[in-house]
């Protein structure tokens, strides 16, 4: 799984060098979603989805205990 996204990474750097400045950038998010979720089917696992709710939940630091 690292390989695959180093490989697709590589990818988008080079399809959107001229947007990007010279600096440490973080795997792109639907990237990693991406290959967490090949890998998942590859295994025969299969997740929700998460609803709108649950992702404003997940996302706000101001929610929860």
């Amino acid at each position: 799984m690292s390989f695959a996204n180093q490989a697709l990474c590589v990818e988008h750097l080079i399809k959107h060098a001229s947007e990007l400045t010279t600096k440490v950038y973080p795997v792109p998010v639907e990237i990693d979603q991406n290959v967490a979720r090949l890998k998942l089917d590859s295994m025969g696992v299969r997740i929700d989805k998460l609803t709108p709710e649950q992702e404003h939940y997940l996302a706000s630091w101001s929610e929860g205990t």
